[in-house]
């Protein structure tokens, strides 16, 4: 009896002791996530978390949450700092709309390059004339070639890329190629092998060693950029990848890469029985933009402090960064943006564009799921009198984003956007014009992943020439559109409105 009231005794007392620890634990912890003042919501998320599972809680936010974010964040910013910047040169003509100018300055206070001098500005409506302007810069390309991609497809696109930056290589140019290791995770061996015996220099930016399900959430270099001899260079959202091209002939022998794939063609099958089941039945529809003169640089600068993030070399030099000319009669500005950012530069340049206009407002993007501040901008701004009017697919190529987006149709449509659904295939064009001054072309979508998760660039043409062009982009993709109205939200059904509630709740990780 002494023996089993001694045993229950020393229960009671390890129950208690441990009580007392976990209590600590959680208070403990649970202080330091609201000493890093995240959103209420991400706040109150961690902390009921760590209290519904304390230890395997522990483990998801020190190695995969918010102390991975710090981590990686900590890791870029000394790449950033190690490879170092050059030379800023404020630029605009005397007679600028006042709110260009604050912009402009807003990105700058935000960290970001000012609006520099652009000899000449170039807008692609598809991937084909793109390509081909792609090619033909780095076939002139004397000195170097770098290109950064989120898709490189190994299919023919990325074939016929990858053969020109081989003839280069073998001419003595250098040439550099860095792709995501998420977005391009087909990019086999046998495709990388003949660029590196030609001398091509090739990195896989944030290589992921375990689970490829948490990496598509956070870290991706969602960039597309190409710069040549450091004055010309491509962004936009236009990816290497067969998505974008015309579909081939049955048996025609240019659908074929040059390299053995494997079981590539089976997937090329695969991917087209995939784009006639979700109705995309031409070429993805996308814009891309070509750059020449002083903007280039800092094209140039981000993507060195990528490549150097992924693989530890800097670059240096008047060559890769020539002195400006101060030439050029237009006026471009770059801006990034990433994780390793303590500003999120783009969301607050569009935020701000937005809530600035006077006469109109079109976006177009492929996945639109909007934070409260862009949501607000977006709604505010049409209840204003403003004319807002949003492009997205009619369906992307996501069931769940899909739904996620229409989520919101209900909010924007009674704020008086306007709304409409491209339908002949999948429009993949990140853009936004704001009145007759502003015009963004760049890889970023309306969504959070791309605001905050993911890294970025995007580059805005300043002034009244391309911002009509890009509105007249707009128009002729609105004729390929259907309008959205609340008349016919009506008439969705209740289990698509639940679905589309279901998928709203996943919308900060989409």
């Amino acid at each position: 009896m002494c023996q089993l009231a001694s045993l229950g005794y020393c229960a009671v007392v390890l129950v208690t002791i441990l009580t007392v620890l976990e209590l600590v634990y959680i208070v403990g912890l649970g202080t330091w996530i609201l000493l890093e003042k995240r959103s209420p919501v991400a706040t109150l998320a961690w902390i009921l978390g760590l209290i519904a599972l304390p230890y395997v809680g522990f483990v998801l936010f020190f190695f995969l949450g918010p102390r991975r974010v710090e981590k990686k964040r900590l890791r870029f910013k000394r790449a950033r700092e190690t490879q170092g910047t050059i030379e800023a040169i404020a630029c605009h003509p005397d007679d600028w709309d006042r709110r260009a100018a604050q912009l402009v300055k807003l990105a700058v206070s935000a960290g970001e390059p000012p609006a520099e001098h652009c000899r000449d500005v170039r807008i692609y409506a598809d991937a084909e004339s793109t390509y081909d302007a792609i090619i033909e810069a780095i076939g002139k390309a004397t000195h170097h070639v770098h290109v950064a991609y989120y898709i490189f497809d190994p299919r023919r696109s990325g074939t016929r890329l990858r053969d020109a930056l081989i003839e280069r290589a073998k001419a003595g140019v250098m040439v550099r190629l860095l792709v995501d290791d998420v977005g391009s995770s087909a990019i086999g061996k046998a495709f990388v092998a003949p660029m590196l015996a030609a001398g091509v220099k090739f990195a896989r930016f944030n290589r992921v060693l375990f689970s490829r399900v948490r990496s598509r959430i956070d870290f991706r270099n969602h960039r597309k950029i190409v710069v040549c001899d450091g004055t010309v260079g491509f962004v936009g959202g236009i990816n290497i990848a067969d998505e974008y091209l015309p579909e081939l002939p049955e048996g025609d022998s240019a659908a074929k890469p040059s390299v053995a794939l494997g079981s590539q063609a089976i997937r090329d099958r695969s991917n087209e029985r995939e784009r006639r089941k979700r109705g995309h039945l031409g070429p993805w529809r996308d814009t891309h933009m070509r750059l020449e003169g002083d903007v280039v640089r800092w094209l140039q600068l981000v993507f060195a402090d990528d490549w150097f993030y992924a693989t530890g070399y800097a670059t240096h030099g008047k060559v890769y960064f020539p002195e400006p000319t101060r030439k050029g009669d237009h006026f471009v500005q770059i801006v990034s943006s990433g994780p390793d950012r303590e500003i999120e530069s783009i969301q607050k340049l569009y935020f701000a564009a937005i809530a600035g206009a006077r006469e109109r407002v079109f976006v177009t993007t492929p996945y639109f799921i909007p934070d409260e501040a862009s949501l607000t901008a977006l709604t505010a701004t049409a209840l204003r009198g403003v004319d807002v009017r949003v492009l997205v697919p009619r369906r992307s190529d996501s069931l769940v984003v899909t739904a996620a987006a229409r989520s919101y149709y209900d909010t924007i449509l009674r704020a008086g956007v306007k709304v409409y659904e491209y339908q002949p295939t999948m429009i993949h064009a990140k853009t936004l014009v704001v009145d007759d001054y502003f015009a963004a072309v760049g890889t970023a979508n309306f969504d959070n992943r791309s605001f905050r998760l993911n890294f970025e660039v995007t580059g805005v043409v300043y002034g009244e020439k391309y911002a009509q062009a890009l509105a007249d982009m707009f128009f002729r993709d609105l004729e390929d559109a259907v309008e959205i109205t609340a008349a016919k939200r009506k008439k969705i059904s209740l289990g698509w409105r639940l679905g589309e509630a279901g998928a709203r709740v996943l919308s900060p990780l989409l």
